[in-house]
Protein backbone atom coordinates (compact mmCIF):
# COMPACT_ATOMS: atom_id res chain seq x y z
CA UNK A 1 0.00 0.00 0.00
CA UNK A 2 1.50 3.32 -0.77
CA UNK A 3 2.13 5.17 2.29
CA UNK A 4 2.65 8.78 0.82
CA UNK A 5 -0.89 10.07 1.36
CA UNK A 6 -0.50 9.86 5.18
CA UNK A 7 2.10 12.63 5.18
CA UNK A 8 0.63 14.93 2.63
CA UNK A 9 0.89 17.65 5.03
CA UNK A 10 4.54 16.63 6.59
CA UNK A 11 7.21 17.53 3.78
CA UNK A 12 9.82 17.05 6.46
CA UNK A 13 9.08 13.56 7.65
CA UNK A 14 11.44 10.69 6.77
CA UNK A 15 8.69 9.34 4.16
CA UNK A 16 9.18 12.42 1.75
CA UNK A 17 12.70 11.64 1.17
CA UNK A 18 12.33 8.39 0.79
CA UNK A 19 12.78 7.32 -3.26
CA UNK A 20 10.30 4.46 -2.70
CA UNK A 21 7.67 7.12 -2.37
CA UNK A 22 8.72 8.99 -5.26
CA UNK A 23 5.59 10.05 -7.16
CA UNK A 24 4.26 13.39 -8.97
CA UNK A 25 0.80 12.68 -9.09
CA UNK A 26 -0.10 11.52 -5.18
CA UNK A 27 -0.90 14.47 -3.67
CA UNK A 28 -2.36 17.48 -3.99
CA UNK A 29 -5.63 18.91 -2.35
CA UNK A 30 -7.67 17.18 -5.44
CA UNK A 31 -6.12 14.32 -5.09
CA UNK A 32 -7.08 13.81 -1.17
CA UNK A 33 -10.63 15.00 -2.27
CA UNK A 34 -10.69 11.88 -4.73
CA UNK A 35 -9.57 9.47 -1.45
CA UNK A 36 -11.73 10.72 0.90
CA UNK A 37 -15.23 10.36 -1.68
CA UNK A 38 -13.83 7.14 -2.25
CA UNK A 39 -13.12 7.89 -6.11
CA UNK A 40 -9.35 6.57 -5.54
CA UNK A 41 -7.30 4.20 -3.51
CA UNK A 42 -4.08 5.20 -1.79
CA UNK A 43 -2.25 4.28 -5.22
CA UNK A 44 -4.58 5.42 -7.66
CA UNK A 45 -7.02 2.44 -7.77
CA UNK A 46 -10.27 2.56 -8.97
CA UNK A 47 -9.09 4.22 -12.32
CA UNK A 48 -12.12 3.36 -14.05
CA UNK A 49 -14.40 4.67 -11.54
CA UNK A 50 -12.72 7.87 -11.14
CA UNK A 51 -12.48 8.45 -15.07
CA UNK A 52 -16.30 7.20 -15.53
CA UNK A 53 -17.23 9.94 -12.42
CA UNK A 54 -15.45 13.00 -13.86
CA UNK A 55 -16.17 12.14 -17.67
CA UNK A 56 -19.93 11.99 -17.06
CA UNK A 57 -19.83 15.14 -14.53
CA UNK A 58 -18.47 17.06 -17.05
CA UNK A 59 -20.48 15.66 -20.24
CA UNK A 60 -23.62 14.03 -19.03
CA UNK A 61 -25.17 17.05 -17.26
CA UNK A 62 -24.45 19.19 -21.23
CA UNK A 63 -26.97 16.54 -22.74
CA UNK A 64 -29.51 17.14 -20.51
CA UNK A 65 -29.93 20.70 -20.51
CA UNK A 66 -29.55 21.01 -24.29
CA UNK A 67 -32.13 18.56 -24.73
CA UNK A 68 -34.22 20.87 -22.24
CA UNK A 69 -33.02 23.84 -24.15
CA UNK A 70 -34.33 22.40 -27.13
CA UNK A 71 -30.79 22.94 -28.99
CA UNK A 72 -29.47 18.87 -29.21
CA UNK A 73 -30.82 17.73 -32.73
CA UNK A 74 -31.52 20.84 -34.45
CA UNK A 75 -32.70 24.95 -34.13
CA UNK A 76 -29.14 26.22 -34.36
CA UNK A 77 -26.23 26.31 -36.39
CA UNK A 78 -24.20 23.60 -34.11
CA UNK A 79 -26.13 21.44 -32.19
CA UNK A 80 -25.03 19.37 -29.25
CA UNK A 81 -24.77 16.62 -31.13
CA UNK A 82 -23.19 17.83 -34.05
CA UNK A 83 -20.00 19.25 -31.84
CA UNK A 84 -17.27 16.92 -32.16
CA UNK A 85 -15.49 19.04 -30.27
CA UNK A 86 -17.29 18.98 -26.78
CA UNK A 87 -17.79 14.93 -27.17
CA UNK A 88 -13.78 14.54 -27.83
CA UNK A 89 -13.18 16.85 -25.25
CA UNK A 90 -14.75 15.13 -22.77
CA UNK A 91 -15.77 11.52 -23.51
CA UNK A 92 -12.00 10.98 -24.80
CA UNK A 93 -9.42 13.99 -23.76
CA UNK A 94 -10.87 13.79 -20.11
CA UNK A 95 -10.57 10.14 -19.59
CA UNK A 96 -6.88 9.78 -21.12
CA UNK A 97 -5.99 12.76 -18.91
CA UNK A 98 -7.22 11.01 -16.23
CA UNK A 99 -6.22 7.66 -16.66
CA UNK A 100 -2.65 9.07 -17.49
CA UNK A 101 -2.07 9.57 -14.17
CA UNK A 102 -1.67 5.56 -13.04
CA UNK A 103 0.26 4.93 -16.07
CA UNK A 104 2.83 8.37 -14.85
CA UNK A 105 2.86 6.74 -11.49
CA UNK A 106 4.03 3.00 -12.21
CA UNK A 107 6.63 4.29 -14.54
CA UNK A 108 8.25 7.58 -13.20
CA UNK A 109 7.90 6.17 -9.73
CA UNK A 110 11.06 4.10 -9.16
CA UNK A 111 13.22 6.43 -11.25
CA UNK A 112 14.53 8.25 -7.80
CA UNK A 113 15.91 5.04 -6.76
CA UNK A 114 17.29 4.26 -9.84
CA UNK A 115 19.75 6.79 -9.01
CA UNK A 116 21.07 5.23 -5.48
CA UNK A 117 21.04 1.58 -7.03
CA UNK A 118 23.04 2.41 -9.39
CA UNK A 119 25.13 4.72 -6.93
CA UNK A 120 24.80 8.13 -9.17
CA UNK A 121 24.45 9.93 -6.07
CA UNK A 122 28.20 10.41 -4.28
CA UNK A 123 27.76 9.32 -0.26
CA UNK A 124 28.42 12.93 0.38
CA UNK A 125 26.12 14.28 -0.96
CA UNK A 126 23.05 11.68 0.09
CA UNK A 127 21.41 14.80 2.18
CA UNK A 128 21.19 16.77 -0.82
CA UNK A 129 19.25 13.96 -2.90
CA UNK A 130 16.65 13.94 0.03
CA UNK A 131 15.73 17.44 -0.24
CA UNK A 132 15.55 16.86 -3.66
CA UNK A 133 12.53 14.24 -2.95
CA UNK A 134 10.94 17.20 -0.59
CA UNK A 135 11.32 19.54 -2.44
CA UNK A 136 9.06 17.43 -5.28
CA UNK A 137 7.22 16.68 -2.36
CA UNK A 138 6.01 20.04 -1.48
CA UNK A 139 5.17 21.10 -5.04
CA UNK A 140 3.18 18.09 -5.03
CA UNK A 141 1.11 18.26 -2.22
CA UNK A 142 0.95 22.60 -2.53
CA UNK A 143 -2.50 23.44 -1.74
CA UNK A 144 -1.85 27.20 -3.06
CA UNK A 145 -0.71 25.90 -6.66
CA UNK A 146 -4.05 24.26 -7.01
CA UNK A 147 -6.15 27.31 -6.09
CA UNK A 148 -3.89 29.71 -8.24
CA UNK A 149 -4.83 27.46 -11.28
CA UNK A 150 -8.49 27.69 -10.44
CA UNK A 151 -7.71 31.77 -10.01
CA UNK A 152 -6.54 31.76 -13.11
CA UNK A 153 -8.56 29.56 -15.16
CA UNK A 154 -11.77 31.83 -13.99
CA UNK A 155 -9.53 34.90 -14.25
CA UNK A 156 -8.60 34.14 -17.33
CA UNK A 157 -9.22 30.89 -18.82
CA UNK A 158 -13.00 31.66 -18.84
CA UNK A 159 -13.71 35.29 -19.57
CA UNK A 160 -10.97 35.56 -22.22
CA UNK A 161 -9.36 32.64 -23.54
CA UNK A 162 -12.12 30.57 -24.12
CA UNK A 163 -14.52 33.74 -25.11
CA UNK A 164 -12.55 35.03 -27.28
CA UNK A 165 -10.41 31.90 -28.87
CA UNK A 166 -12.55 28.62 -27.85
CA UNK A 167 -16.26 29.72 -28.66
CA UNK A 168 -18.17 29.83 -31.87
CA UNK A 169 -19.58 33.40 -33.17
CA UNK A 170 -22.75 31.45 -34.45
CA UNK A 171 -25.96 30.30 -32.72
CA UNK A 172 -24.86 27.20 -30.69
CA UNK A 173 -26.12 24.82 -28.00
CA UNK A 174 -24.42 26.41 -25.63
CA UNK A 175 -24.60 30.62 -26.84
CA UNK A 176 -26.44 32.77 -28.96
CA UNK A 177 -24.90 35.89 -30.51
CA UNK A 178 -26.82 39.25 -29.67
CA UNK A 179 -25.86 42.96 -29.78
CA UNK A 180 -24.55 42.55 -26.44
CA UNK A 181 -22.02 39.62 -27.24
CA UNK A 182 -22.98 36.40 -26.58
CA UNK A 183 -25.59 34.88 -24.53
CA UNK A 184 -25.29 31.66 -22.36
CA UNK A 185 -28.21 29.12 -22.56
CA UNK A 186 -28.54 26.92 -20.02
CA UNK A 187 -26.53 24.02 -21.14
CA UNK A 188 -24.22 26.94 -21.62
CA UNK A 189 -23.96 27.82 -18.45
CA UNK A 190 -22.74 24.29 -17.02
CA UNK A 191 -20.03 24.40 -20.14
CA UNK A 192 -18.62 27.81 -19.55
CA UNK A 193 -18.58 27.54 -15.66
CA UNK A 194 -17.91 23.67 -15.00
CA UNK A 195 -17.26 21.17 -17.84
CA UNK A 196 -14.57 23.63 -19.68
CA UNK A 197 -13.09 24.66 -15.77
CA UNK A 198 -12.53 21.36 -15.01
CA UNK A 199 -11.04 20.05 -18.39
CA UNK A 200 -8.69 23.37 -18.06
CA UNK A 201 -7.78 22.42 -14.59
CA UNK A 202 -6.99 18.73 -15.59
CA UNK A 203 -4.94 19.86 -18.03
CA UNK A 204 -3.29 22.84 -16.05
CA UNK A 205 -2.58 20.39 -13.41
CA UNK A 206 -0.54 18.05 -15.81
CA UNK A 207 1.87 20.55 -16.87
CA UNK A 208 2.68 21.54 -13.16
CA UNK A 209 3.09 17.95 -12.99
CA UNK A 210 5.80 18.13 -15.77
CA UNK A 211 7.11 21.22 -14.32
CA UNK A 212 7.78 19.20 -10.45
CA UNK A 213 9.18 15.97 -12.54
CA UNK A 214 11.77 18.84 -14.27
CA UNK A 215 12.54 20.88 -10.89
CA UNK A 216 12.84 17.47 -9.44
CA UNK A 217 15.59 16.60 -12.71
CA UNK A 218 17.19 19.98 -12.40
CA UNK A 219 17.39 19.94 -9.03
CA UNK A 220 19.20 16.40 -9.17
CA UNK A 221 22.01 17.80 -11.93
CA UNK A 222 23.34 20.35 -9.90
CA UNK A 223 24.50 17.08 -7.53
CA UNK A 224 27.66 16.22 -8.83
CA UNK A 225 26.82 12.65 -9.69
CA UNK A 226 29.24 9.76 -10.78
CA UNK A 227 28.75 9.68 -14.37
CA UNK A 228 31.11 7.62 -16.79
CA UNK A 229 31.12 8.22 -20.55
CA UNK A 230 32.57 4.52 -20.81
CA UNK A 231 28.61 2.92 -19.47
CA UNK A 232 27.22 0.63 -22.63
CA UNK A 233 24.16 2.65 -22.39
CA UNK A 234 26.02 5.72 -24.17
CA UNK A 235 24.45 8.12 -21.76
CA UNK A 236 26.68 8.16 -19.28
CA UNK A 237 24.41 5.61 -16.92
CA UNK A 238 21.51 7.81 -17.21
CA UNK A 239 19.64 5.77 -20.00
CA UNK A 240 17.34 4.30 -17.60
CA UNK A 241 15.81 8.08 -17.66
CA UNK A 242 15.14 7.45 -21.45
CA UNK A 243 11.86 5.03 -21.00
CA UNK A 244 10.13 8.01 -18.62
CA UNK A 245 8.70 9.32 -21.96
CA UNK A 246 6.55 6.69 -22.63
CA UNK A 247 4.49 7.13 -19.33
CA UNK A 248 3.56 10.33 -21.08
CA UNK A 249 1.69 8.86 -24.47
CA UNK A 250 -2.03 9.30 -22.72
CA UNK A 251 -1.21 12.69 -22.23
CA UNK A 252 -0.08 13.19 -25.99
CA UNK A 253 -3.03 11.63 -27.19
CA UNK A 254 -5.86 13.64 -25.15
CA UNK A 255 -4.14 16.78 -26.63
CA UNK A 256 -4.13 14.94 -29.84
CA UNK A 257 -7.82 14.64 -29.18
CA UNK A 258 -8.48 17.54 -27.84
CA UNK A 259 -6.74 19.17 -31.51
CA UNK A 260 -8.91 16.64 -33.62
CA UNK A 261 -12.19 17.53 -32.08
CA UNK A 262 -11.28 21.26 -33.17
CA UNK A 263 -10.13 20.79 -36.27
CA UNK A 264 -13.05 18.67 -36.81
CA UNK A 265 -15.73 21.16 -35.81
CA UNK A 266 -13.87 23.99 -38.22
CA UNK A 267 -14.12 21.39 -40.84
CA UNK A 268 -17.74 20.21 -40.94
CA UNK A 269 -19.24 23.80 -39.63
CA UNK A 270 -17.08 26.29 -40.73
CA UNK A 271 -15.97 24.71 -43.97
CA UNK A 272 -12.63 24.09 -43.23
CA UNK A 273 -10.41 21.47 -44.56
CA UNK A 274 -7.62 19.44 -43.09
CA UNK A 275 -5.06 20.48 -45.15
CA UNK A 276 -5.67 24.02 -43.69
CA UNK A 277 -4.28 23.07 -40.25
CA UNK A 278 -1.12 21.50 -41.45
CA UNK A 279 1.11 24.15 -40.11
CA UNK A 280 -0.69 24.13 -36.85
CA UNK A 281 -0.65 20.24 -36.47
CA UNK A 282 3.23 20.38 -37.16
CA UNK A 283 3.95 22.80 -34.55
CA UNK A 284 1.17 21.51 -31.84
CA UNK A 285 3.23 17.94 -32.18
CA UNK A 286 6.45 19.86 -32.33
CA UNK A 287 5.39 21.26 -28.98
CA UNK A 288 4.15 18.19 -27.60
CA UNK A 289 7.42 16.96 -27.84
CA UNK A 290 9.62 19.18 -26.23
CA UNK A 291 7.19 19.21 -23.22
CA UNK A 292 7.68 15.42 -22.31
CA UNK A 293 11.73 16.05 -23.49
CA UNK A 294 12.92 18.91 -22.44
CA UNK A 295 13.56 17.64 -18.92
CA UNK A 296 15.97 15.16 -20.40
CA UNK A 297 17.92 17.89 -20.96
CA UNK A 298 18.97 19.23 -17.79
CA UNK A 299 22.11 16.59 -17.20
CA UNK A 300 23.55 17.32 -20.31
CA UNK A 301 26.32 19.56 -19.04
CA UNK A 302 27.32 17.06 -16.74
CA UNK A 303 26.87 14.00 -19.42
CA UNK A 304 29.52 16.50 -21.37
CA UNK A 305 31.70 16.92 -19.12
CA UNK A 306 31.87 13.55 -18.76
CA UNK A 307 32.91 13.00 -22.14
CA UNK A 308 35.58 15.32 -22.06
CA UNK A 309 36.76 13.72 -18.85
CA UNK A 310 37.13 10.34 -20.46
CA UNK A 311 38.58 11.54 -23.18
CA UNK A 312 41.42 13.20 -21.25
CA UNK A 313 42.31 10.10 -19.04
CA UNK A 314 41.54 7.73 -21.46
CA UNK A 315 43.70 9.49 -23.95
CA UNK A 316 46.76 9.61 -21.18
CA UNK A 317 46.16 5.90 -20.61
CA UNK A 318 46.13 5.07 -24.49
CA UNK A 319 49.03 7.36 -24.95
CA UNK A 320 51.13 4.63 -22.56
CA UNK A 321 49.64 1.43 -23.71
CA UNK A 322 50.26 1.99 -27.41
CA UNK A 323 53.79 3.37 -26.58
CA UNK A 324 54.33 0.00 -24.47
CA UNK A 325 52.94 -1.80 -27.03
CA UNK A 326 55.03 -0.90 -29.42
CA UNK A 327 58.00 -1.06 -28.28
CA UNK A 328 57.21 -5.12 -26.92
CA UNK A 329 55.29 -5.93 -30.42
CA UNK A 330 56.69 -4.33 -33.37
CA UNK A 331 59.69 -5.38 -35.13
CA UNK A 332 62.92 -5.07 -33.07
CA UNK A 333 60.68 -5.34 -29.95
CA UNK A 334 59.34 -9.01 -28.73
CA UNK A 335 61.67 -11.87 -29.35
CA UNK A 336 61.34 -13.72 -32.48
CA UNK A 337 60.58 -16.88 -30.86
CA UNK A 338 57.61 -14.97 -28.70
CA UNK A 339 54.08 -15.45 -30.44
CA UNK A 340 51.76 -12.82 -31.04
CA UNK A 341 48.89 -15.62 -30.73
CA UNK A 342 46.91 -15.38 -27.93
CA UNK A 343 48.35 -12.73 -26.05
CA UNK A 344 46.34 -10.62 -23.89
CA UNK A 345 48.05 -7.37 -25.31
CA UNK A 346 46.71 -7.21 -28.59
CA UNK A 347 42.93 -8.04 -26.74
CA UNK A 348 43.47 -5.21 -24.49
CA UNK A 349 44.59 -2.61 -27.06
CA UNK A 350 41.53 -3.13 -28.52
CA UNK A 351 39.18 -3.00 -25.63
CA UNK A 352 40.68 0.38 -25.17
CA UNK A 353 39.90 1.12 -28.78
CA UNK A 354 35.80 0.16 -27.97
CA UNK A 355 36.34 2.25 -24.85
CA UNK A 356 37.26 5.35 -26.75
CA UNK A 357 34.62 4.43 -29.32
CA UNK A 358 32.02 4.06 -26.43
CA UNK A 359 33.25 7.95 -24.74
CA UNK A 360 32.68 9.32 -28.51
CA UNK A 361 29.71 8.14 -29.29
CA UNK A 362 27.93 8.83 -25.79
CA UNK A 363 24.97 11.27 -26.25
CA UNK A 364 24.04 13.95 -24.07
CA UNK A 365 20.92 13.51 -23.37
CA UNK A 366 18.98 10.17 -23.35
CA UNK A 367 16.61 10.50 -26.48
CA UNK A 368 16.50 8.25 -28.92
CA UNK A 369 15.00 8.98 -32.98
CA UNK A 370 12.56 5.81 -31.87
CA UNK A 371 10.85 7.57 -28.79
CA UNK A 372 10.99 10.94 -30.70
CA UNK A 373 8.85 8.73 -33.67
CA UNK A 374 6.39 7.05 -31.49
CA UNK A 375 5.52 10.16 -29.47
CA UNK A 376 4.96 11.97 -32.53
CA UNK A 377 2.73 8.82 -33.83
CA UNK A 378 0.52 9.05 -29.92
CA UNK A 379 0.25 12.51 -30.83
CA UNK A 380 -0.91 12.02 -33.99
CA UNK A 381 -3.24 8.99 -33.64
CA UNK A 382 -6.55 10.81 -32.63
CA UNK A 383 -6.04 12.84 -35.58
CA UNK A 384 -6.11 10.10 -38.00
CA UNK A 385 -9.98 10.36 -38.68
CA UNK A 386 -10.02 13.02 -39.87
CA UNK A 387 -8.12 11.44 -42.89
CA UNK A 388 -11.58 10.33 -44.09
CA UNK A 389 -12.30 13.98 -45.16
CA UNK A 390 -9.45 14.16 -47.57
CA UNK A 391 -9.41 10.31 -48.57
CA UNK A 392 -12.71 8.53 -49.44
CA UNK A 393 -12.16 5.52 -46.77
CA UNK A 394 -12.19 2.84 -49.48
CA UNK A 395 -8.82 4.45 -51.64
CA UNK A 396 -7.39 5.11 -47.56
CA UNK A 397 -8.08 1.62 -46.99
CA UNK A 398 -5.74 0.75 -50.12
CA UNK A 399 -3.18 2.73 -49.48
CA UNK A 400 -2.66 1.42 -46.08
CA UNK A 401 -2.88 -2.78 -47.83
CA UNK A 402 -0.05 -1.22 -49.83
CA UNK A 403 2.03 -0.57 -46.88
CA UNK A 404 1.18 -3.52 -44.85
CA UNK A 405 1.74 -5.64 -48.19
Amino acid sequence: MDVTHAFAHRPDSPEAADPRNFSIVLGGPLYQLLRRTHFTGDALELARRRILAIALFAWLPLAVLALVDGDALAGVAVPFLQDVEVHVRFLVAVPLLVGAELLVHMRIRPVAGEFLARGLVPDDSLERFRECLRAAFRLRNSVASEIAMLALIYGIGIPFVWRHFGAFDVATWYSRPTAHGPELTLAGYWYAYVSVPLFQFLLLRWYFRIFIWMWFLWQVSRIRLNLSAMHADLNAGLGFLGGTVYAFVPLLMAHGALLAGNVANRIFHLGGALVDAKYEIALFVAYLLVLVFIPLTVFAPQVADAKRRASREYGRLSQRYVRDFEVKWLPGGAPAAQSPLGQGDIQSLADLGNALATSRATHGVPITREAVLKLAIAALLPLSPLLLTVIPAEELAKRLLKLLL
